[in-house]
């Protein structure tokens, strides 16, 4: 069997991907990026409702992602919408949930 040449240093690469990928590996914060890739933006508001949950359970969501680079706000007057702020995710979600990748 063939060993894997891998210098100790280079796992520092695999950081902010894991990172990612543990922003992902709740189902309503997936939930929340698929339904931020189908939709573009969205606020907190339409997410409560959407996912029926409590806005303070949203939030702590949506800051988890945050912190990630997941996704950014854009503010608009007093609305705060959310948006996806990471292009590579689009595809991830996409391959995990079998989907052909939307045109935009």
């Amino acid at each position: 069997m063939d060993s894997i040449a891998f210098d100790p240093k280079d796992l520092k690469l695999f950081d902010e991907p894991a990172n990612l990928l543990k922003a992902l590996s709740h189902p309503v914060r997936l939930c929340i990026v698929r339904g931020l890739i189908r939709k573009k933006k969205c606020n907190v508001s339409y997410m409560q409702e959407c996912l029926d949950m409590p806005q303070s359970t949203v939030s702590q969501h949506l800051q988890k992602l945050r912190n990630a680079g997941i996704v950014a706000t854009e503010r608009s007057g007093l609305e705060v919408n959310y948006v996806l702020a990471d292009e590579r995710i689009g595809p991830i979600v996409h391959i995990l949930f079998g989907e052909e990748e939307c045109e935009s």
